[in-house]
């Protein structure tokens, strides 16, 4: 993967707020994005959660998330499809290249180990294989040094709008 580059998809969560409310924050050179920080950006289901994008790059994403009170089941462990969809949100930030446009085109994961409330997770995605407009990524969820969960999505590259 090489060293992650500086990751801008969450700066503005990220970034305090020190102007007063009469004293307007100069506006940055607006630049129209692409690929992941697009995806990203208008991706209310992951912000929602508290997904945070720690870094990517092409071909590569990684992600956290704490697991939060909403998120948990009956048997007061993380519900599956909280995971699935924290996984699924790192595959997607790896597939989209920027000038993409890339979805899911169906993807599989395996449980290993339940997670609680407040635990913090990491997902670690990576391209396996990239042929025309189709590809294999797998993605490692892990709560510090146990891997929680394993997902391996395969993407769709959909061919520009006329």
């Amino acid at each position: 993967m090489g060293e992650p580059a500086h990751d801008t998809t969450t700066a503005e969560s990220e970034t305090p707020n020190d102007t007063s409310p009469t004293e307007a924050a100069p506006t940055p050179p607006t630049e129209e994005l692409t690929g992941a920080a697009a995806m990203f950006a208008n991706d209310r289901a992951s912000q929602h959660l508290g997904i945070i994008v720690d870094d990517h790059g092409p071909g590569w994403a990684q992600c956290s998330m704490t697991v939060t009170e909403i998120m948990t089941n009956g048997h007061d462990i993380t519900h599956g499809g909280y995971v699935f969809l924290f996984a699924d949100t790192t595959f997607a930030m790896a597939c989209n290249y920027p000038g993409s446009i890339t979805v899911a085109s169906g993807g599989d994961i395996d449980f290993l180990k339940p997670t609680y409330l407040g635990d913090e997770l990491v997902a670690r995605g990576h391209e396996i294989v990239k042929q025309g407009r189709s590809g294999i990524y797998d993605v490692t969820v892990t709560r510090g040094d146990d891997i929680i969960a394993t997902y391996r999505g395969r993407s769709r590259t959909l061919p520009a709008r006329k």
